[in-house]
């Protein structure tokens, strides 16, 4: 249910616009395309609504932030440092915690390349300063922190990041993310580097894992509490983590390569070896990262055939939700973002399926699942779409949150 304690605040309103910061297009309302509910008869509606008040409702992946209605202004956008939480949308929304992981290849403050230390501090403080100034939304720093949000109608906010490039060969930098608030760090984002092996080496002699100063990384984050995220590393790397980890490990936004063959989904050994370690698996509905290959249109029933797949494959404790949406035109965000270029390595292995006859052959090809344009609609309809295809309320529990919490109280 939405929030009632928001009171209007928008992002960086404390500070003075094109004065201390540079204004950019953004979106005025939450909604790019028409809304869509999942349809629920009149005992269905009363039974989500119950469940989404009483459930301790977690999105394990978002980018809750707003993009600029011009796509030509992106670059600049987030070379300001300056992004816009969206505030209005999180407190619409069912939520009780939100992992936010942050801007990270996008973060070119100081440096046009992204993933260096400095940018990654720039765009975490200058985050949690706008977060210090409102009263709607808590930065998480415990599970629970995420149970004081549900009994206070907030939205507890977890800082995270996609990838480890960042720390280079120095492990005390480990703590300190910790320390400024990261509870939740990916390895390598799709390019390899001093921790792993990225998932643009998968399927390929280049596939080197987790490298040896990696597995001491591993160590460090088990130590300090940071959860690890595997979701842009590759398959072996997946596998040699769960091997040294002493903690849960997860895939925080992902699918089933099984039915959308790329190398952003996970492999059934992958996903069985999380399980194994106590982890959980979330499930993404990233435009450009997944759809379903026994569809030919592109619904929230789509993502959740990967929902279904993956619960008859590890057990339906090692499953939950990382959308990974964003509040924006998902329609011309994520063509700018992932150019349709031939040769395009990183877009032609990752991103596009390789299946034959289907009706997405290109990024450009998918917008936004119909039942989830935005982490507020997505939320409103997992709920709604587990209710009409007959899930228990324990199950329901479990799913939007429970098996997160368990997890992670095994690893903060």
């Amino acid at each position: 249910m939405p929030h009632n304690r928001y009171n209007g605040y928008e992002a960086y309103q404390y500070l003075d616009e094109d004065d201390d910061y540079k204004t950019f297009s953004l979106p005025d309302e939450l909604h790019n395309g028409e809304p869509y509910q999942v349809p629920l008869d009149e005992d269905e509606e009363v039974r989500a609504q119950q469940l989404g008040e009483e459930c301790t409702i977690v999105s394990f992946h978002e980018h809750p932030f707003y993009f600029p209605l011009e796509t030509d202004e992106i670059a600049e956008y987030f070379n300001e440092g300056r992004v816009h939480t969206s505030y209005e949308g999180l407190a619409e929304s069912n939520l009780d915690a939100v992992f936010d992981h942050l801007i990270n290849d996008y973060g070119t403050v100081r440096s046009p390349n992204g993933w260096q230390w400095d940018d990654t501090i720039y765009d975490l403080g200058h985050r949690l300063c706008d977060l210090a100034h409102q009263d709607c939304v808590i930065r998480c720093e415990s599970v629970d922190d995420i149970r004081y949000a549900h009994e206070e109608d907030l939205v507890s906010l977890v800082p995270a990041v996609e990838g480890a490039g960042m720390i280079e060969n120095e492990l005390d930098r480990i703590d300190i993310l910790y320390g400024l608030g990261i509870r939740m760090m990916g390895l390598a984002f799709d390019y390899s580097n001093y921790v792993a092996s990225g998932i643009l080496e998968n399927d390929s002699e280049k596939d080197g894992g987790l490298t040896a100063f990696g597995e001491e990384a591993i160590k460090r984050m088990n130590k300090v509490g940071m959860a690890i995220d595997l979701c842009h590393s590759t398959d072996q790397t997946a596998l040699d983590v769960c091997a040294v980890s002493d903690k849960p490990v997860f895939f925080n936004h992902a699918g089933a390569r099984e039915l959308w063959s790329t190398n952003r989904m996970k492999s059934d050994e992958c996903m069985k070896a999380v399980a194994d370690t106590g982890g959980v698996i979330g499930i993404t509905a990233a435009p450009p990262n997944i759809t379903s290959s026994k569809r030919d249109d592109h619904t929230i029933d789509a993502i959740m055939d990967h929902f279904e797949y993956i619960v008859d494959l590890v057990g339906i404790e090692h499953v939950a939700f990382g959308p990974d949406l964003l509040y924006g035109d998902d329609d011309s965000v994520y063509p700018a973002y992932f150019p349709d270029k031939e040769g395009d390595r990183k877009v032609e292995t990752i991103y596009n399926s390789p299946k034959e006859g289907h009706g997405f052959s290109t990024v450009s090809d998918m917008g936004a699942p119909k039942g989830m344009e935005n982490p507020t609609e997505a939320w409103e309809n997992i709920v709604r779409w587990l209710v009409k295809n007959g899930y228990s309320d324990e199950e329901i529990e479990m799913v939007l949150g429970e098996n997160i919490l368990t997890a992670l109280e095994k690893v903060w």
